[in-house]
């Protein structure tokens, strides 16, 4: 199965999507925004990044701006429920403008999360 990390600042969402992934039997590993994430990935090889894109601190953007950089091969899955600032769908296009495979609009549902998690495993290598 395949490594898997889960970007988002609350506890809580993180814990539900790693019970998701793990009941599949992947392996999840978890940040709690984007400095976090980009510490595990120098230090661990990962075959799926799943992150919120709004979130205190270092965010999703910067994420994957800094994906495109240092794993552009690298699939990563988006996740937005929206915010004081930008709403979910404007956030979603976005991440898809900087390279997110798939995007979820948060509360995101179980059937949703595992055919966006399998498309994007299953899916060619990127070339850029």
């Amino acid at each position: 199965m395949a490594r898997i990390l889960v970007v988002d600042d609350i506890a809580e969402l993180r814990d539900i999507l790693r019970q998701h992934l793990e009941a599949l039997g992947h392996e999840v590993d978890e940040a709690c925004d984007a400095s976090a994430a980009m510490a595990r990935l120098s230090a661990a090889t990962f075959d799926l990044v799943i992150t919120d894109i709004l979130m205190p601190g270092a965010d999703g953007f910067e994420l994957l701006n800094a994906l495109r950089r240092s794993h552009a091969a690298l699939p990563v899955i988006a996740t937005s429920g929206g915010g004081r600032m930008m709403d979910a769908e404007l956030a979603l296009r976005l991440s898809r403008d900087l390279g997110a495979f798939g995007m979820l609009r948060k509360p995101v549902r179980r059937a949703e999360l595992l055919e966006a998690v399998a498309a994007a495993l299953n899916a060619p290598p990127s070339r850029e």
